[in-house]
């Protein structure tokens, strides 16, 4: 699919890819260049799923009190 760039370095990304992508008007897009010299294209449209293990987990699970208490702590702060 073949486009232009304008004397601005915009291009229009043709619908097809809009569409197959989920970008809409507004999104943010980021181009990555790999050691290889290829471009890669990311959307900010990314699934909370996709954040699953960015964390590492505790090393011990809080019990509901202790979250409790959290939250208490939290809100007296504000």
């Amino acid at each position: 699919m073949p486009t232009t760039v304008t004397s601005k370095g915009q291009v229009t990304i043709p619908k097809r890819v809009r569409d197959h992508l989920g970008i809409k008007p507004g999104d943010r897009l980021e181009f990555h260049i790999d050691g290889s010299g290829n471009v890669h294209l990311e959307t900010g449209n990314k699934s909370i799923r996709t954040l699953k293990g960015l964390l590492p987990r505790p090393e011990q699970a809080l019990t509901l009190e202790e979250m409790n208490d959290a939250i208490a702590r939290g809100a007296a702060r504000e």
